[in-house]
């Protein structure tokens, strides 16, 4: 069943780099996508489970744009995946697919100091929470392009 779709790809290929848009990119399994810092094993959160793929909601920064006044220009939230009509908190514990790649959900990407302080916009870590995305595992890779659609694998 489809839920959603990636409407953008981002890459950081060195922590602190600015973040790279893809109109597709490789995901490898365990692993990441092929030329992100994560994938490297050099983010910030490289040692946390789920770092392999980071996820976050077209909706979810609409509403901090609306909430908050806060204009997250594309990728500057440095998730991987930016989606549209998948209610990504409802992910965690949950496999699904982005075209051929399987994934699972680990747990909701928090917005961190680390982020606010990269930004410098006062108020962006209030703003994401509880809506700073999702982080997955990766279990099957594949080319992730934009428009690719989710599906979920498995319901809990």
């Amino acid at each position: 069943m489809t839920i959603g779709s990636v409407t953008a790809i981002h890459i950081a290929p060195e922590q602190g780099s600015p973040v790279e848009s893809r109109d597709a990119v490789e995901a490898v399994a365990d692993r990441g996508l092929e030329g992100d810092r994560y994938f490297q094993t050099t983010g910030t959160f490289a040692d946390r489970e789920g770092s392999d793929l980071t996820l976050i909601e077209t909706e979810a920064l609409e509403g901090v744009e609306r909430e908050y006044d806060i204009d997250l220009e594309p990728g500057v939230h440095r998730r991987n995946l930016t989606t549209e009509g998948v209610a990504l908190n409802h992910l965690v514990d949950r496999e699904f697919r982005i075209g051929d790649v399987r994934c699972r959900g680990i747990e909701l990407c928090e917005p961190c100091s680390y982020l606010e302080s990269h930004l410098e916009k006062r108020g962006i870590r209030e703003a994401l929470v509880h809506r700073g995305g999702l982080r997955a595992r990766i279990l099957e890779g594949g080319t992730i392009r934009v428009d690719t659609p989710l599906e979920m694998v498995t319901d809990r």
